[in-house]
Parts: C-alpha cells; sequence; structure tokens
C-alpha cells in the first residue's frame, strides 16, 4: 500500500506553497475545507483573518434540498388596490374573481355604508341623514368610514371598490397608506345601458335577471311581443316571471334608461379627476371592452405579476 501511495503522488504535479503560511492561494485562512477559521486565529503561525459583521457577510448557499423551501418562503409585500369602473361595468363580477384566484380582502364602500345603516352606528346614521335629503355624502364621511375599515386590514391585501370617488378622497387615502394600483374598467357607456335596462330582478328573492344573456325560462306567458333589449320600448308591463316562484319580475328606478344615463353621466363627471389623479401617479392600469368574460384573462395576467394564485382551480382557464 505504501508503494501504491508513492506511486500516484509521483503522477501529479508538484504543488506550490501557499503565498502565505496558514492561508489557501486565495488568501482565505486553511480552515477546514477552505473556509474562514472562527474568530480568525491563525493556523499554525498564519495571521489571524479580518472578521466581518454579520451584514458584510455574503449569505450562505442554501443546500439543494432547502432551495424549494427557501423560494416558497419569500415575503411578498402586500398589495393594496383600487377598482374603479361605472356602474353596470362588471365591477362586481371581476372583484368576486379576483377575490377567488388571488385572496385578498374585499372592501367596499356601498357595502360598509349599508351595513353601518342597518346597524344605527353614529356614521351610519349620519350618512342615511343626507342621503334622506337627496344629498351626497360629504368626503370627510367616506373618508372616515372606509379608513377606520382599512385599519383593521393592515396585514392582508386588500381590494377597495367604490372608493375613492373624489380626488380629496384620494388625497386623504394617500397620506394612510400607498396605493400600489388602480384597475379601471373602460366600458363603452352604451354598452352599459343595454346591460342595465335589460335587467330585471324578483323583489322577494333578490334573483337578477338579464334580457340580453340570462333571461327569465318563461317570458312569452307575459304578453313580451315587443320588448326592446334597450329598453326603449315601455308599454310593457313586466317582462318575464321568475324561474322558481313565478312570481312577477320588476325594473329597479336606477335600471329604468333616463335614470341609467343620469348615473352615468354623474359618475363620469366625478370620477375623472380621480382617473386622472392616478394617472398622474402612474398607478392607472385600465382595461378596455365590451364583455367581462374577455376583460378578465388580462386583469388576471396583470395581477398575476403581483399575487400569486390561490384558488384550486386550473390557473390556465381562471373564471
Amino acid at each position: 500500500m505504501p508503494a501504491a501511495k508513492q506511486s500516484l503522488g509521483d503522477s501529479q504535479p508538484e504543488k506550490l506553497p501557499p503565498p502565505f503560511p496558514g492561508r489557501t492561494g486565495l488568501g482565505r485562512p486553511a480552515g477546514r475545507g477552505g473556509s474562514p477559521r472562527e474568530g480568525g486565529a491563525p493556523r499554525e503561525g498564519g495571521a489571524p483573518a479580518a472578521i466581518l459583521p454579520r451584514s458584510c457577510r455574503a449569505p450562505a448557499r442554501p443546500r439543494p434540498e432547502q432551495r424549494g423551501q427557501r423560494d416558497s418562503m419569500v415575503v411578498r409585500p402586500l398589495l393594496r388596490a383600487v377598482i374603479m369602473g361605472p356602474p353596470g361595468s362588471g365591477k362586481g363580477t371581476i372583484s368576486a374573481r379576483i377575490i377567488k384566484h388571488f385572496g385578498v380582502k374585499h372592501l367596499s364602500s356601498g357595502d360598509l355604508l349599508r351595513d353601518n345603516m342597518q346597524k344605527k352606528t353614529e356614521v351610519g346614521i349620519l350618512a342615511k341623514s343626507y342621503i334622506d335629503q337627496g344629498q351626497l355624502i360629504p368626503d370627510h364621511i367616506m373618508t372616515q368610514l372606509m379608513l377606520n375599515e382599512i385599519k383593521g386590514l393592515d396585514q392582508y391585501n386588500w381590494l377597495l371598490d367604490g372608493f375613492p370617488r373624489t380626488v380629496a378622497q384620494a388625497e386623504a387615502l394617500d397620506k394612510e397608506c400607498h396605493i400600489d394600483t388602480v384597475i379601471d374598467l373602460d366600458v363603452p357607456f352604451e354598452t352599459i345601458k343595454c346591460r342595465l335596462t335589460a335587467r330585471w330582478i324578483h323583489p322577494a328573492s333578490g334573483r337578477v335577471y338579464n334580457l340580453e344573456f340570462s333571461p327569465p325560462k318563461v317570458q312569452q306567458a307575459l304578453g313580451l311581443s315587443n320588448f326592446s333589449v334597450a329598453g326603449k320600448e315601455a308599454s310593457l308591463k313586466y317582462q318575464g316571471i321568475d324561474d322558481i316562484t313565478g312570481e312577477p319580475l320588476v325594473q329597479r328606478d336606477d335600471d329604468k334608461p333616463e335614470t341609467v344615463s343620469k348615473r352615468l353621466q354623474a359618475y363620469d363627471a366625478q370620477t375623472k379627476p380621480v382617473l386622472e389623479y392616478y394617472r398622474k401617479k402612474g398607478l392607472l392600469k385600465s382595461f378596455s371592452g365590451t364583455e367581462t368574460n374577455k376583460i378578465w384573462p388580462h386583469i388576471y395576467a396583470f395581477l398575476q405579476t403581483k399575487l400569486p394564485d390561490v384558488s384550486q382551480k386550473d390557473a390556465t382557464n381562471p373564471r
């Protein structure tokens, strides 16, 4: 065996001594495996190594079996998003899909307002007094209502719906938190008019029908011979009956053609400055189209750059 070792040694080139005693050719202390010795202690008379503070040391490379764990432990920044769109733009449907796929907390100003009025909170009573008089709720009341709720969501990704609606509200929101992105649903008003004026409801259950894409099963039973999807023919008494109870459907005042036009004009006048406010900040992301199912894939792809899909369904066809 000694002879064999000598034979192997003869076949290798003679190794040069390290440039400094007790150090490797790279100038590192020659501890086990060539790594620095703890405390910079010299080895066999070598000079002590300089000790770097921990914050300056290069992080150790993870072992192969640890890399997957480290990737899964990456902490993403929390998302603070706003969704905007006129009534009938599909905002409710899009918001529901965002919640489903990305697990964000959804905060709707309308839902929050109704909840406070129902519970007769101080803010709810005050807001109702303005609504009963046909007046808009002042900015400071809506801001107080929303910011109080936002404070409880500081550990979550969230999506604001219906707020801010004025530049004053947007500025107040900016003072409390940093908004990352504003999703704007850019749907033509003519498309929205057709959607809303074709919408009929069953008052007792709240079931909603749309004569354009989700009509009731029975329409002709009530003499629907001249109905118009655009809602222009007002001579008809009913547009159909409820699929389950057989009771007549009604059209909300908000969905009548003349009311829809006024609502869209009011939205445009009120929110156009807000959209411009966020556009100047580089936060506005507009998605244009006439169908929610065609707009959604683009919104989904955009949000995937910010959050992982937490739903269980196949992400290649997100619905």
